[in-house]
């Protein structure tokens, strides 16, 4: 889904967006003339790698979502919101689904097998 910035309306409008195995759910609205107030729900399920032994397993998601989007350059370095810096006035919503599970993959997951294992795993410090 995507969504002119400067068309956002200042109060809250519900939206929802469905991008591959995931759900992004709730509303969003323009809280001044460059930054765009969003609060969601990312649901669904994603696959992800076991970083002991390399099996891919589904995970379910169920995490909220709050932050901010910027028209531009975000200046302020006091806001302790996400902001996403929004290029060519569009506000892509498929585009974020896939940054939000781009991270979610890359984090560190151990699959069920591996955390029923007791075997130590060797640490380096």
């Amino acid at each position: 889904m995507k969504i002119e910035f400067r068309k956002v309306p200042t109060t809250p409008k519900e939206f929802t967006n469905n991008f591959a195995s995931v759900k992004l759910e709730g509303s969003f609205c323009k809280i001044s003339p460059t930054l765009i107030k969003v609060d969601a729900q990312l649901t669904g399920e994603t696959p992800v790698l076991c970083i002991r032994c390399g099996e891919e397993e589904n995970i379910n998601l169920d995490e909220k979502l709050d932050f901010l989007l910027s028209d531009g350059m975000f200046k302020d370095n006091e806001s302790e919101d996400l902001v996403i810096e929004i290029e060519n006035g569009i506000i892509d919503f498929d585009e974020i689904c896939e940054s939000e599970l781009s991270s979610i993959e890359s984090d560190y997951h151990i699959c069920k097998n591996c955390l029923d294992d007791n075997i130590k795993i060797e640490k380096e410090f």
